[in-house]
């Protein structure tokens, strides 16, 4: 029986050791969930903390920035208020002068197939009108544009018989592209007509010119016919020129010095220039190639 009661209160004291060290365990535990936390609070405030700081610095930089845009806006109004007139209208010029240009170049990229071309240069666009007859491409000509107010035309290639100024007058500086397609139109029915008679001529170097052509000084009809040869095909003057007459067997003394005189002229001017200097001296020509 007492032997009972030993191992009984050894029992109860193991127990009650057990039962303290669970205690102090779970009273562990809680200290370290506690712990944890306390650290995780701190650590979020220490983040909150950061972020504070940050939406206080970026609300700086903010007022800053709107205090620089509003200071820019007034120096720009202030200086606006003080730009010349002419300034101004000197912008909207090159502006419109600049859309011009675009405008040019649009027509010549979007007609490719209809003979116009072009670049752009230091001064403008010099544009290239291709001219062609039943298929056959004939000669080619230029005209350089200067995109200045009002435009111009700096250099063209255009022959002088096109009414190059008269469509200039009417179409260059409202309809540029009407000016290009008016001007295309009369190069091209012009290559069609000498592409038409280079084909009847059988002289196709051009090296024998005949024609009869007519002056009337004094209102006296008189008719010279004249041969030019040009031997040397690498000058453009002729070689050999021969003036003839129709319609009187003898000529007076005045006439023959014409008639040497128009030698002359032949020999040492082109025909142009020649025929030219026929109208300042007042004579009335009347000229027909000899077929």
């Amino acid at each position: 029986m007492e032997q009972a009661n030993i191992l009984r209160q050894e029992g109860d004291s193991k127990g009650g050791v057990l039962a303290h060290l669970e205690r102090l365990e779970t009273l562990e535990s809680q200290r370290n969930r506690s712990h944890k936390r306390s650290a995780k609070l701190q650590e979020a405030q220490a983040v909150e903390s950061a972020l504070l700081t940050e939406i206080h610095e970026l609300r700086r930089l903010r007022d800053k920035l709107r205090a620089e845009v509003k200071e820019q806006q007034a120096r720009i109004k202030a200086s606006s208020a003080k730009v010349d007139p002419n300034r101004t209208v000197e912008i909207s010029e090159q502006e419109v002068l600049e859309r011009r240009r675009e405008h040019v170049k649009a027509i010549l990229q979007a007609y490719p197939f209809t003979g116009l071309s072009g670049k752009r240069t230091s001064r403008g666009v010099c544009v290239c009108i291709s001219t062609a007859f039943e298929g056959n491409l004939l000669d080619s000509y230029f005209v350089d544009l200067v995109m200045q107010k009002p435009l111009r035309i700096h250099h063209h290639s255009v022959p002088v018989f096109i009414p190059l100024e008269e469509i200039a007058a009417k179409y260059l500086q409202t309809d540029i592209q009407h000016f290009l397609f008016s001007l295309s139109e009369y190069l091209n029915a012009y290559s069609g007509r000498k592409y038409q008679a280079d084909r009847l001529q059988r002289n196709s170097l051009c090296n024998l010119l005949s024609f009869i052509y007519k002056v009337d000084p004094e209102d006296q009809s008189f008719l010279f016919c004249a041969r030019l040869l040009y031997k040397d095909l690498t000058v453009t003057l002729p070689t050999d020129v021969s003036i003839t007459y129709e319609g009187m067997e003898a000529l007076s003394t005045s006439w023959e010095e014409q008639r040497a005189s128009h030698e002359t002229l032949f020999c040492t001017k082109p025909l142009h220039h020649v025929f030219a200097s026929f109208a300042r001296k007042g004579e009335k020509l009347d000229m027909s190639l000899v077929a």
